[in-house]
C-alpha cells in the first residue's frame, strides 16, 4: 500500500520522526511565546538557554553522578534562576522600549554564553546516555519507535497543555496577563507586578532549559546546538501568532511533521520549508494562524 507515491510504512514512520522534532519545536517556541506575549521582549537568547539546559544536565551527571530524572528537574530550575538574574539586572531596563533593544541585548548574551561554553567545554559534542528506563524500542506496526523518542512526544504534549492551562485558565495566568497589559492598575490591587514579570521570564527560559534536557540524549551536547534551532523557533512563533501559547505549541508539532515529510518528497527543501510556510502565512494572515489581528 502506498500513500502519495511512497510505501505507507515510510510515510507513517516519517510522520512519527517529524513529531519528535516537532516536540522540541513546540516546547522551545512555547517559552519564546510566553516571553514575547507577556513581556514583549524578543528573546534571541532562547536557543542559548536551550543549550545551557543540556550542558547543565550533562555536567550534573558527569561531575555529581546525578541521574537523568533529577537532572530533568534541576537543570530547568537552574536555567530559570539564571534567567531571573538576567531579567532583574538587564531585561527590566528595556521594558517599554522598541523590541529591537531586547533583540540586541539578548543577541549579545548569546555570544557571551556560547563563547564561554566553547572555551570551557570545547566545540565538539559530548554524548549523553539515554536513561535506562527509556532504552529500547516499541513495535507500533509500521516502524520500530525508540522508546525515548516516544517519551519526548508525550512529555512535550503534557508540558504544552499544562502551560496553556496555567496561562489561560488559572488566576495566576490572569494576574500575569493583567500585569503586562495594565501594570499600573494591577499594582494598585496590591499585586507585585515586577515580581510577576521576573518570574515570567524565568519560566520562559526554564522551558528552554527543559527542552535542552529532552534533546541531550538525542543530540550531542555542544555550544552550537541552540543556535541551530532558534531561527526556526522564531519562525514557528510568527506562524502560530506572536504571543499565542496554543498557536506556538500546535504550530511547532505541525511544522515538525511538514519538515519530516518534505525530506521524503523533496529533501532539498526540508531546511527552508518552515520559512516558506511563514512567508505564506504572513501574506494571508499577518497576525499568524492563532494570533489576534491587533497583535
Amino acid at each position: 500500500m502506498e500513500i502519495f507515491g511512497i510505501p505507507h510504512q515510510a510515510f507513517l514512520g516519517q510522520i512519527m520522526l517529524g513529531l519528535v522534532n516537532g516536540a522540541f519545536y513546540a516546547v522551545l517556541s512555547l517559552g519564546l511565546a510566553i516571553i514575547f506575549g507577556l513581556l514583549r521582549v524578543v528573546n534571541f537568547a532562547h536557543g542559548a538557554f536551550f543549550m545551557v539546559g543540556a550542558f547543565i544536565a550533562f555536567l550534573l551527571g558527569r561531575n555529581l553522578g546525578l541521574g537523568y530524572w533529577p537532572a530533568m528537574i534541576a537543570a530547568p530550575m537552574i536555567v530559570g534562576f539564571a534567567g531571573i538574574i538576567f531579567e532583574r539586572f538587564a531585561i527590566r531596563r528595556i521594558y517599554g522600549l522598541d523590541p529591537l533593544y531586547g533583540l540586541l541585548l539578548t543577541f549579545g548574551l548569546v555570544l557571551v554564553m556560547e563563547g564561554g561554553f566553547r572555551v570551557a567545554m570545547g566545540s565538539s559534542g559530548h554524548p549523553f546516555p539515554t536513561p535506562q528506563l527509556l532504552r529500547g524500542a516499541w513495535d507500533i506496526g509500521f516502524m520500530m519507535l525508540p522508546v525515548y523518542r516516544g517519551f519526548v512526544i508525550l512529555i512535550a504534549v503534557v508540558v504544552c497543555a499544562g502551560t496553556w492551562i496555567l496561562i489561560e485558565k488559572t488566576r495566576m495566568g490572569a494576574y500575569l496577563r493583567a500585569a503586562t497589559e495594565r501594570p499600573d492598575l494591577t499594582q494598585s490591587f496590591g499585586i507585585n507586578v515586577p515580581l510577576l514579570l521576573t518570574l515570567t521570564y524565568g519560566v520562559g527560559v526554564g522551558l528552554a532549559g527543559f527542552a535542552g534536557v529532552l534533546a541531550a540524549p538525542i543530540q550531542h551536547v555542544n555550544p552550537s546546538m541552540g543556535s541551530d534551532l532558534v531561527i526556526i523557533v522564531f519562525a514557528i512563533v510568527v506562524i502560530g501568532g506572536l504571543g499565542s501559547v496554543l498557536g506556538s505549541a500546535l504550530t511547532g508539532l505541525g511544522l515538525g511533521v511538514i519538515e519530516g515529510l518534505t525530506k521524503v518528497y523533496y529533501s532539498e527543501a526540508s531546511t527552508t520549508v518552515v520559512f516558506l510556510v511563514m512567508a505564506l502565512v504572513l501574506l494571508l494572515r499577518p497576525a499568524g494562524l492563532f494570533g489576534r489581528e491587533e497583535a
